[in-house]
């Protein structure tokens, strides 16, 4: 069992390294908007589907992600604008987007998947070295970090948390709460649609049903990291969601190694899930109590 997930452990690194972006797009509109938003479901796989569709005509792997970014970028605003023009929550709001990407995916895709094996992407170059294809990763993970940390200690990225804090005491100050709706579902979802086009490059094809289940996955890696940090700042914020995606797929690595089968992947992030949340209501109510 032990050589199993050994053998598991890296690819389950690599993998959770690009996974972390969808748990820190979540983040965003959870935590610094308060905003449940789960386009998600819709933004990943547009990305890897701008992505395949750039790669087959002939363009650059970073223009492609570029593009991707972009794309996922307009998913988020049109969440955002489903919710503030038309006044629907915004956990429906995100379904509904979901659920309109679903088609629009597969209108850009023209079917069902896209092999990209033929084309060059950002890891063709390292001919499947797993450790070279991390640290890319890790880089580009690092390099949204900084830059998300720098713009949220700005006086626009405060503004932005402020609105989170507390919408009317935001009002009143004069913040334009449909900007940085705006703005933080604009980013979240970038960094689902960049997290999908990363995850098409690496397994040489993109699919229009890579999103089903991504929410959950997310959530469940949030969860865990900020139950392990529990010290709340900026920079545990930002750092949670790629230390629980890294936790979360070596679990998931420890038990495809005692034997359970893939199928039942969804049952296991649910129960993960589950029992991160119980556990996070008994940790506020015990210290609470004290």
């Amino acid at each position: 069992m032990l050589d199993l997930f050994f053998d598991l452990a890296p690819m389950s690194l690599f993998q959770s390294l690009i996974l972390g972006l969808v748990a820190l797009g979540i983040m965003i509109p959870f935590r610094l908007l308060d905003f449940a938003d789960l386009s998600a479901e819709g933004t990943y796989p547009l990305g890897g589907a701008i992505t395949g569709l750039c790669l087959t005509y002939g363009f650059l792997p970073e223009t492609s992600v570029l593009l991707a970014i972009l794309g996922g970028g307009v998913g988020g605003l049109i969440t955002a604008q489903i919710h503030l023009k038309l006044k629907i929550h915004p956990l429906l709001s995100g379904i509904i987007l979901a659920t309109l990407l679903y088609s629009v995916n597969l209108r850009l895709m023209g079917q069902p998947n896209i092999a990209l094996f033929a084309y060059d992407t950002l890891y063709s170059a390292f001919e499947n070295d797993i450790v070279k294809e991390s640290l890319l990763t890790s880089g580009i993970d690092i390099l949204i970090l900084i830059l998300l940390y720098g713009f949220l200690k700005t006086q626009k990225g405060l503004r932005l948390r402020a609105v989170g804090l507390n919408l009317k005491v935001a009002e009143i100050q004069g913040i334009s709460i449909t900007l940085y709706v705006l703005l933080g579902l604009f980013l979240a979802n970038g960094c689902h649609a960049l997290s999908g086009s990363l995850m098409v490059q690496t397994q040489g094809y993109s699919d229009i049903n890579m999103g089903l289940g991504i929410v959950i996955y997310g959530l469940a890696a949030l969860m865990l990291g900020e139950t392990l940090l529990r010290r709340q700042t900026l920079k545990t914020q930002l750092m949670a969601p790629f230390l629980g995606s890294i936790v979360f797929s070596q679990l998931q690595g420890v038990v495809m190694a005692m034997g359970l089968e893939p199928s039942d992947f969804k049952f296991f992030t649910g129960t993960v899930l589950l029992s991160v949340l119980a556990s996070q209501r008994w940790l506020f109510r015990n210290t609470h109590s004290l």
